[in-house]
């Protein structure tokens, strides 16, 4: 690279309200995503918003309290469009304020690249360049680079507190605009779990075997699991994320990659979400290398780890084995997001596993997960062909080449006792049983 790129880093620099005017009536502005979010080009585009009109923000895993470009008074201003709903647009969703736009998370990248969604504006946080001019995408890399690939402006959040990884990244000639702002790296505490999740916990440790490779999902059971995986020996790491869990087991020797028939010795994963903890143990790793989603998502090249065991949660599951692990009734809860695509992949694994872990109530109790039909309108994350282990506090239920009628009773098992009469009779008049 040309070695008078500190000069040109000087000529981009400018405040978040500055280059925030790029940002014009009609445009699509894409954030980078969960811990990555530049928060001080947030709040710039929230302060934008009286001067537009229109202006279509997408984003993925929002973290956080409400987002400005998210409230009622923006909604002539700014739409959201959700690719993944969480807490901070879940309700510009239900108000329809905003949209949901169903996609699997490996073909994300594809939607900008292709121009199936044209980007005008792309915000992001990086760390400071190194010295050949290079910014890591820290925490989180999933479709970052197709973002900077596709985007007309590129605004980056320079954050010298952000973490320097290993993986993709992104030079400073790509960059339209710097914004440098030192701001904490939003920290994600750890879900409060209780006996039931750490039941389910147990159930679900049991179905791994040392050596394994894991994909862990969001969520309290995922984190939990990772406590009862202490006797465990060489596991590995290919996930769409990780978090803190990840990091005690590594230190306890458990967690070490050595066994991994893709990339052994490296965790491998497109996005990070955790405390400082993790963040000062992926600064700098050369162990730890972000790639994009739409490879390490790819059922393809999960496949080729032996013994990939997928652990995600669902919402609702009904006799026949179809997945809901998106939407509360009619309602959109969270997304699509990579489950399926670790499905699929840890089905084509030799020795792969797809669990699907999930309390038996909800509701405090009045409400069964397990039913005999999902609700209306509710949608199928994961279909039944490709279901596998489900696991609630009460057992695990296998369902992989079960009969429907064989796949209802292993489901009533497993359901809550208070349940199980109920989904039986219901189960005789539907013909499930």
């Amino acid at each position: 690279m040309p070695g008078d790129w500190r000069k040109r880093y000087r000529e981009k620099l400018v405040t978040a309200d500055e280059a925030l005017r790029s940002v014009k009536s009609d445009y699509r502005v894409l954030l980078h995503t969960t811990a990555s979010e530049p928060p001080a080009l947030m709040d710039a585009l929230a302060a934008r918003g009286p001067a537009v009109e229109n202006v279509e923000v997408i984003s993925m895993f929002a973290l956080g309290k409400e987002k400005g470009y998210a409230r009622p008074e923006m909604a002539r201003h700014f739409h959201v469009n959700c690719l993944f709903v969480s807490p901070p647009t879940r309700q510009a969703v239900h108000d329809r304020r905003g949209d949901f736009t169903p996609c699997l998370y490996s073909e994300i990248p594809r939607l900008f690249t292709e121009g199936i969604l044209p980007v005008d504006v792309f915000l992001i946080q990086v760390s400071p360049p190194d010295e050949n001019g290079y910014c890591s995408f820290g925490l989180s890399a999933d479709y970052a680079r197709a973002g900077v690939e596709s985007a007309k402006v590129v605004i980056a959040q320079m954050n010298r507190n952000y973490p320097r990884t290993n993986g993709d990244k992104v030079h400073l000639d790509e960059i339209t605009y710097i914004v440098e702002e030192d701001s904490p790296v939003f920290e994600l505490v750890p879900p409060k779990v209780g006996e039931i999740e750490r039941r389910i916990a147990r159930n679900v440790a049991g179905l791994i075997p040392d050596g394994a490779t894991l994909q862990l999902g969001i969520g309290g059971i995922p984190d939990t699991v990772l406590t009862f995986l202490t006797d465990k020996k060489d596991l590995g790491i290919h996930s769409e994320m990780f978090s803190d869990g990840v990091v005690t087991l590594a230190e306890a020797g458990v967690i070490t990659n050595k066994r991994k028939t893709l990339h052994p010795g490296k965790f491998i994963c497109t996005f990070l979400m955790g405390t400082r903890k993790l963040y000062d143990f992926v600064n700098g790793n050369p162990d730890v290398e972000m790639r994009a989603v739409d490879y390490v998502n790819d059922p393809c090249v999960i496949g080729r780890n032996d013994t990939m065991i997928s652990v995600n949660s669902a919402l609702q599951i009904d006799l026949t084995g179809q997945i809901n692990a998106e939407t509360i009734g009619n309602k959109m809860y969270s997304g699509i997001g990579g489950q399926l695509d670790f499905v699929i992949g840890a089905s084509r694994s030799k020795g792969g596993k797809a669990i699907f872990a999930l309390s038996s109530t909800a509701s405090n109790g009045a409400v069964s997960r397990i039913t005999c039909e999902l609700a209306r309108g509710a949608g199928v994350t994961t279909p039944r062909g490709l279901a596998h282990y489900v696991v609630t506090e009460q057992g695990i239920a296998d369902l992989r080449g079960k009969s429907l009628r064989q796949r209802a009773a292993a489901l009533i098992a497993i359901a809550h006792p208070d349940f199980r009469e109920p989904l039986t009779k219901e189960a005789w008049q539907l013909g499930l049983l």
